[in-house]
């Protein structure tokens, strides 16, 4: 699915009106019987609604619904905010419409002064003052509209974006003064705000409502962020041949756990191994060899000359792909072997946790990285690399896309919509996972499918696409059995087979 951006969704509408063609009022009562209809699932007409209307298209979507509503015995008050005495034609129409229904409850169109309804727990309030048009934070009036219903106990419904919260940047926002929705009914496509993390406190339950815009457009244009789909995945996959063997499946090299870290090595060799490699190598500390020979057998074990640090760099020539960073530590032998090791590195290489950190705290290194390197920092683990803290998640997710550009690599900044950033300055937000993923090790688990991936001869991209993918995936179908609280990163490993199949069926 294309995330367009708050122009393109403009042209959108432009387009779908001159080309289906349709009357641009006729494309807002279809967007209206959508939105009315979702509402009509979720609640009888024994509740009253309370419809806040502005004076653009958002507010013209919320005249009609009203409309609607009470056209099927709903209990509807309207308040609809003409402060500059100006509305937009389509709106104006609407309004027209409404007053003719005769089936309202009241309608109250606010010029100057405005008495503020009571807003109780048993109605719901229609939020249809602003939306994805807005470019700056709500100020004045508009604000206080806000905080009240904000403060009120009933629940908010707002169509296609919560008034106050803009389309893609949102960094100086006014954070008080943005509906907090219940729900969000958004017209055809997620926006690139609802996708990012510092946001979710506005959405509540987001619905995309497929209004039927023109589908020309949408395929024809080209868009820089893009929310990954099932198909997108199943596309890429590999199928072995039926003579393979595992020198033709790649061996995958991890370099991973110092000495009190080694579970971070067995779950990244666990999950390279079910992500399909041939062959796991892994190069690990002395005093982690009993840990490893018992917990994966099915690893061959490289071990440093240390005991309990990686110290050293080895050659990679035989491998097919290279993993580093799983409970590796910080300690400045570890360092210098691991700038030492990425240089001399010339197979695809993902690099994670305490090989960012590590980065992070030698920033001058980052001058002297080679081209193709796959990064998966969390966020805090992206701020290191920058050297500074991101105001807020778009400001990060701009900073990852020129890291990408720059070092000509990619960046998968995780988090629940987990994001990647390719050389070419285009964005994959992907759809699965959930919040009991949040939990020690699960970032081991994707560097290794990655590394798998790779192992199997998948171009950087697509290792990366296909990995986050199963990744959440397998973290979706755990948490069915499991729960949120009870799921463990091995979890994940355990449930990528049917995450696999999932994808293949």
């Amino acid at each position: 699915m294309k995330i367009f951006n708050s122009a393109q969704i403009r042209e959108l509408d432009s387009y779908t009106i001159a080309h289906e063609p349709i009357e641009s009022i006729e494309l807002m009562e279809r967007a209206a019987k959508a939105i009315t209809y979702n509402i009509m699932q979720t609640w009888t007409n024994k509740t009253p609604f309370v419809v806040f209307a502005g004076s653009g298209n958002n507010g013209g979507d919320a005249l009609a619904v009203a409309r609607m509503l009470a056209s099927h015995d709903y209990e509807v008050s309207v308040y609809l905010f003409n402060i500059h005495d100006h509305l937009s034609e389509d709106c104006a129409k609407n309004k027209q419409r409404a007053l003719d229904g005769k089936n309202l409850k009241d309608f109250h169109e606010v010029v100057v002064d405005f008495e503020p309804p009571k807003l109780t727990a048993d109605m719901v309030v229609v939020d249809g003052l602003f939306g994805s048009g807005l470019n700056k934070p709500l100020a004045g009036g508009f604000a206080s509209l806000v905080k009240y219903i904000n403060q009120s106990p009933s629940k908010v419904v707002s169509i296609d974006l919560p008034s106050g919260l803009m389309t893609e940047d949102n960094t100086y926002n006014v954070r008080q003064n943005i509906i907090r929705a219940d729900y969000t009914f958004t017209l055809q496509q997620l926006k690139l705000s609802m996708l990012l993390a510092d946001n979710q406190p506005y959405l509540g339950e987001v619905r995309v409502l497929d209004i039927r815009l023109s589908p020309t457009y949408i395929q024809e244009t080209v868009a820089q962020y893009q929310l990954l789909e099932e198909q997108d995945i199943r596309n890429r996959l590999h199928r072995r041949s039926p003579f393979a063997h595992k020198g033709d499946m790649g061996t995958a090299f991890l370099v991973a756990g110092c000495y009190g870290m080694a579970g971070a090595a067995v779950l990244a060799t666990r999950a390279c191994l079910r992500a399909g490699a041939g062959k796991v190598i892994v190069h690990t500390p002395k005093r982690n060899y009993g840990i490893m020979q018992t917990s994966v057998p099915e690893a061959v074990l490289q071990m440093d000359k240390e005991e309990t640090i990686f110290s050293e760099p080895v050659e990679t020539d035989d491998y097919e792909a290279v993993g580093m960073g799983p409970g590796l530590g910080k300690n400045e032998t570890t360092a210098i072997a691991l700038i030492a090791q990425i240089r001399r590195t010339q197979c695809p290489m993902v690099l994670d946790a305490d090989a960012l950190n590590i980065l992070g705290n030698h920033r001058a290194w980052m001058q002297q990285l080679p081209e193709g390197l796959i990064f998966t920092p969390h966020p805090a683990e992206f701020d290191r690399l920058e050297g500074v803290v991101s105001n807020g998640c778009y400001d990060r997710l701009l900073k990852a896309i020129r890291l990408a550009e720059r070092i000509h690599g990619y960046i998968l900044l995780k988090g629940h919509y987990s994001a990647l950033c390719t050389p070419d300055g285009k964005v994959f937000f992907n759809p699965t996972g959930n919040a009991g993923m949040a939990t020690a090790g699960s970032g081991d688990v994707l560097l290794g499918i990655i590394t798998g991936l790779l192992a199997q001869g998948y171009h950087s991209k697509d290792a990366c696409l296909v990995g986050m993918y199963l990744h959440g995936l397998a973290g979706d179908l755990a948490v069915r059995d499991l729960g949120e609280e009870s799921l463990l990163a091995s979890d994940m490993i355990a449930y990528l087979p049917k995450a696999f199949l999932r994808i293949r069926e």
